[in-house]
């Protein structure tokens, strides 16, 4: 896997979103490298990584991809956060390898039926379409407002080069929605899951629904919930500086426990 690396400390491993790529915690990246090594991958299918169309794509499979890349990298147990699907993917991995965990940082992550009850999620079971599925490069706009309440700046070269990536990868793109929307959830494979927990929510998230930071709660038996308000999808991208504070303020409390 691709991946960008900085910051010395306890290894960090920040996973993306579906759709997204390992650029979607760089803003975040810089408050968290003075006090850990943080590695962000791009997961196979997105960013730069490859991409197959014959592969499989499922949250299982993406574990395993994700645990030989933590084999090279970092073969410790490694602090965990993930976005979204990466969420998702990071709960699960420590479900399934809870020795390799020391904790998991959940930003509006897909995995429960409450989370992906969401009017986007039943739109996209009834009709096939959502934002995150770019069809043409002009869709790059209803994708940026439907993950976004206050819209970070993008110069318009980004914007542009997201929406013609976005839409490049439509076919296989679908392929994985699909895959990911028939996974097993999480609350029916797995409970009282040991590494602390912080589960933050934007409290304007249309992606997912924030009611799914309840249900993590009753997953994880250590964790802690902070809803954000006026925050939409992508808190580390919205709200990076304060997403990050109240992380190292989570680490530091989890230290003392």
């Amino acid at each position: 896997m691709p991946y960008l690396e900085g910051g010395r400390g306890a290894p960090l491993v920040l996973v993306h979103g579906f759709g997204g790529d390992k650029d979607n915690f760089t803003r975040i990246a810089r408050f968290l490298t003075p006090h850990y090594r943080v590695v962000i991958p791009d997961l196979p299918g997105f960013g730069e990584a490859t991409r197959d169309a014959a592969a499989s794509y499922t949250i299982a499979e993406q574990v395993e991809r994700l645990r030989a890349f933590l084999d090279q990298v970092a073969p410790g147990p490694v602090h965990l956060g993930g976005n979204s699907m990466g969420g998702f993917i990071v709960a699960q991995f420590a479900a399934t390898y809870p020795e390799r965990v020391a904790s998991v940082w959940l930003l509006d992550p897909a995995g429960t039926a409450a989370a992906q009850s969401s009017a986007v999620l039943e739109r996209y079971r009834a009709t096939g379409q959502m934002p995150l599925l770019l069809r043409q490069a002009s869709d790059v706009r209803e994708l940026i407002a439907s993950t976004t309440h206050r819209e970070p700046f993008l110069p318009y070269c980004v914007r542009r080069a997201l929406g013609q990536r976005g839409a490049a990868d439509h076919t296989l793109h679908s392929h994985i929605m699909r895959q990911l929307t028939s996974a097993p959830l999480l609350e029916q494979q797995y409970r009282d899951l040991a590494p602390p927990a912080l589960i933050v929510w934007g409290q304007q998230d249309r992606i997912l629904h924030p009611s799914g930071a309840a249900a993590l709660e009753t997953l994880f038996r250590r964790s802690h919930t902070i809803l954000m308000p006026e925050i939409g999808h992508l808190p580390m991208l919205e709200a990076p500086r304060q997403s990050a504070r109240d992380y190292l303020a989570f680490r530091r409390d989890s230290a003392l426990a």
